[in-house]
């Protein structure tokens, strides 16, 4: 469980690790690549206006939302292939439903049913099923590594696609990634033995009230849904931006976007390295807040030229992408022993629902408004969250273990007990359906020989 020799992933799991990945990938890539062009080339679509423009910028966010949840738990009774297959299906359906539409109206559509196939659930919990424990963080490392690269590749390929083969083509190719993304599932992911019951990858339905009442959790659910509402708002505008007041035709604007990223993701890392060394991740969030507030603050104040355009992207993608990898971490090191899984549901779902408002909210004001409407707007959001990071306390630097035990292991009345009694551990909980201990210990601090100790008294199942 610890991982103390060092073993390296098995074929199989290697080949599950990559194949989910690439399914994420080509999901996410389908889902972000409208981001940067929507704002610009949906202007021709019969009934468009920018309100229904913002709608289909985030429309996919109000079905993720509502259905991933669900999907999960859906998954864990009929199976996680079923659901992925699905799903990818319907997300393709709605990408060609877009495809084919003439009319704003059509690509909301399109964009809903998009939403619809929401499997990420479903996916986390077959990459569960599919690893081994001392294996399952850097799996999930490598899934977090891959929405990360493809939210990069969809702000660059967009804008390029889309002048080559207009919004149409742009759909068109991902109907063709998610269908590739179902050959992918078909023939590279292994089939599971048995479906896992899992809480630190799936939603536990006893632990949803306890998790939405967690004070510093809430606070993590604003902050990630703030973040994606300014977000989608901010595609409203900033587009819309660089061809008015920036003089860039939008056919060009692929090359802001890549300077902006590979500029904002070199400037993040310092930050994210001194936070979780220096145990200052508190500082980290609310410094990466107000650069945030800061960022919209200067498009409605100084944004009037493509130098301070560009300069102001590369800013406010690098809060953007250093908020994006702080988050999921503090939620992981706050949630309870055993309540990641239903920690990240909410969050995730949180972060949808932001979405779905942010693109409403940045077509509003900008329709009601201008274009400094949708800036300022954003900054009032961003206040906001401010006020939500600077009052929560420092997060716990804690990571997350899981052991399996055997009928004998779970009949042990005083394990938990001798468990949270080892130096180092916060917290601990048997869980008796699922036949697991999990645990949360502060790796500085940690007694790892008296844990390991504590923990060959409490037999093991095979995990899988």
């Amino acid at each position: 469980m610890l991982d103390l020799h060092g073993e390296h992933m098995n074929v199989r799991e290697t080949r599950a690790v990559v194949g989910l990945a690439l399914v994420y990938a080509f999901r996410m890539l389908g889902m972000f690549m409208v981001l940067p062009v929507l704002a610009t080339y949906g202007q021709d679509l019969a009934g468009a206006t920018p309100f229904l423009i913002g709608v289909a910028i985030g429309a996919y966010g109000l079905t993720q939302a509502l259905l991933q949840i669900p999907f999960g738990t859906l998954s864990d009774r009929i199976g996680r292939m079923p659901v992925i297959i699905v799903g990818l299906l319907v997300f393709a359906a709605g990408a060609a439903l877009a495809a084919e539409a003439d009319s704003i109206w059509g690509v909301i559509a399109g964009r809903v049913l998009q939403g619809a196939g929401a499997i990420s659930a479903a996916v986390m919990a077959l990459l569960s099923d599919l690893t081994r424990e001392q294996h399952r963080t850097k799996a999930m490392a490598v899934i977090g590594m891959s929405i990360g690269l493809s939210f990069a590749v969809a702000m660059v390929v967009g804008p390029l696609v889309t002048r080559a083969f207009g919004l149409s083509g742009l759909f068109w190719l991902t109907t063709g990634m998610a269908l590739l993304g179902l050959l992918v599932i078909l023939l590279v992911v292994p089939r599971a033995s048995r479906t896992l019951a899992h809480r630190e990858s799936s939603v536990a339905r006893q632990s949803l009230g306890i998790t939405l009442k967690n004070p510093e959790l809430f606070r993590l659910n604003i902050g990630i849904g703030v973040l994606h509402a300014i977000l989608m708002a901010s595609f409203v505008a900033l587009p819309l931006a660089l061809v008015d007041l920036g003089g860039l035709p939008k056919e060009q604007h692929w090359w802001v976007y890549l300077t902006a990223l590979l500029v904002g993701f070199c400037g993040m890392v310092p930050f994210i390295i001194y936070g979780e060394k220096k145990r200052q991740m508190k500082r980290v969030l609310v410094g990466a807040v107000s650069m945030l507030l800061l960022c919209e603050l200067f498009f409605w104040q100084f944004g009037t030229s493509l130098h301070a355009l560009v300069l102001g992207n590369v800013l406010f993608f690098a809060a953007f992408n250093l908020l994006e990898a702080t988050l999921p971490s503090l939620v992981s090191k706050i949630a309870p022993a055993g309540g990641k899984g239903t920690a990240m549901g909410i969050y995730s779902t949180s972060q949808f629902l932001g979405a779905a408002l942010g693109g409403m909210l940045g077509g509003w004001l900008y329709q009601q408004g201008s274009l400094d409407a949708v800036f300022i707007g954003c900054a009032l959001l961003a206040l906001l969250w401010l006020g939500f990071a600077a009052t929560m306390r420092e997060p716990p630097y804690v990571t997350s273990l899981r052991h399996p035990l055997s009928a004998a292991g779970l009949a042990d009345p005083g394990l938990n007990a001798r468990i949270l009694a080892v130096p180092g551990v916060t917290d601990a909980i048997v869980v008796n359906e699922e036949a697991a201990l999990y645990i949360k210990v502060d790796t500085q601090q940690l007694d790892r020989a008296w844990l390991e100790r504590e923990l060959e008294e409490a037999p093991v199942t095979q995990s899988a």
